[in-house]
């Protein structure tokens, strides 16, 4: 079976439903948005929110993803920073527990957190502290900077994986992102990008059009993440993607999702569910579509799959699943 590994910021997402979309605008925070805050404005967030219902999961992205794909049953490893703390140790053990092997770097800093506020709509909304996951750094990517039994007998991180799949919540770190596209690169490896978020993009324009050009295989943006790189709305954003990476995904949410490798395209649909926090659909979405992908799927079911995932992960609140969802799920995809 091909393995994937995933690099990204190991964060902790604190999960809190908003009775309302106001909450944001006293917040200063833009609906739908990613922010990056300092401790101290994590902290205030927080406070400013004691008295509503919190909840922990083991996020970031990537590791989102990864956690998705060791679910499906996959081979998988994952890269980045968390503290000697609680989270981290909460972190760390939730990919253990999946069947992810950590590539983890320990810092004296506080693990992150993302704040996810998701209101009544089921749309969330991110105040990220990144804490230790900013330590996370091209030279980390050295072996011999981790723990040595954990990379006993490897040459490199990328030794014996066959994807690498990155966040765009990276790309502020260019040195990083660089570097580990091009050990990608010279190790065989797929490159596939999931694009983060709409203001991370429009930061990072020509930084991300230069590493797309250059090394990226699969890219999976949002329409609005998607627009803010090409300028253009979905479909023609798909194509001017797809000029440019073997195979380009455009999801437009409860539209589906669109999907385009050369002169092919596909529109995937959507499964009929009772969404409560979008939280990881994005993620989940490219966890399925690259399991179909590393397992030889033709790629309408890549999607569909994706869609799968996405679909169930929206009925729960924050990016992760029951163990009886995922067995589901499961039996849904070898009987399609």
């Amino acid at each position: 079976m091909k393995k994937i590994l995933g690099m990204g910021n190991a964060l902790v997402d604190i999960m809190i439903s908003l009775e309302s979309d106001s909450i944001l605008d006293l917040l200063g925070l833009p609906k739908g948005s990613m922010q990056l805050v300092d401790k101290d404005r994590s902290n205030a967030v927080l406070s400013a929110l004691t008295n509503y219902k919190k909840s922990l999961s083991a996020g970031g992205s990537a590791a989102n993803t990864i956690h998705g794909l060791a679910m499906l049953g996959a081979k998988t490893g994952y890269i980045g920073v968390v503290g000697e703390d609680e989270l981290g140790g909460f972190f760390v053990r939730d990919l253990i527990q999946a069947g992810v092997d950590p590539h983890m770097i320990h810092s004296n800093q506080e693990t992150g957190r993302a704040v996810a506020l998701v209101t009544p709509d089921s749309e969330r909304t991110f105040a990220t502290f990144l804490g230790a996951a900013i330590e996370l750094s091209a030279e980390h990517l050295d072996p011999h900077n981790l723990n040595p039994s954990l990379v006993t007998g490897h040459t490199s991180l990328f030794s014996g994986y066959s994807y690498f799949h990155i966040e765009g919540y990276l790309v502020q770190n260019h040195e990083l992102i660089r570097r580990a596209v091009q050990l990608a690169r010279q190790h065989g490896l797929i490159v596939s990008l999931d694009m983060a978020s709409y203001n991370v993009v429009e930061a990072n324009i020509d930084f991300l059009m230069s590493i797309i050009t250059e090394y990226v295989d699969i890219v999976f943006a949002n329409e609005d993440e998607a627009r803010a790189l090409t300028g253009l709305e979905p479909e023609a954003a798909l194509d001017a993607l797809s000029d440019l990476v073997k195979i380009a995904v455009v999801k437009t949410g409860s539209s589906g999702s669109l999907v385009k490798s050369g002169p092919d395209q596909y529109n995937i649909g959507i499964i009929d569910v009772t969404p409560i926090d979008t939280t990881g659909a994005g993620d989940l979405y490219a966890a399925g579509f690259l399991f179909g992908h590393s397992t030889g799927m033709p790629l309408h079911k890549c999607g569909e799959l994706g869609a799968l995932l996405a679909g169930n992960v929206i009925e729960f609140m924050g990016s992760k699943m029951s163990p009886e969802r995922w067995e589901k799920i499961k039996a849904e995809m070898y009987n399609s």
